[in-house]
């Protein structure tokens, strides 16, 4: 096997390396966050004017 070989069989398998670690994590962050349940969505405040202290 050439030098040039080398170099792009080592290439194509730091970037197999880098895409299977990628796929890892996706499908963990997927079984962590999956199960975090999300609350209701906060109430849309319309024509209403909040007072603040600003004192």
């Amino acid at each position: 096997m050439t030098h040039t070989e080398q170099v792009i069989a080592n290439a194509l398998a730091a970037v197999a390396a880098s895409k299977a670690e990628r796929e890892r994590d996706a499908e963990r962050r997927k079984r962590v966050f999956g199960n975090i349940e999300i609350g209701r969505p906060l109430p849309v405040v319309k024509g209403q004017q909040l007072s603040l202290d600003l004192h």
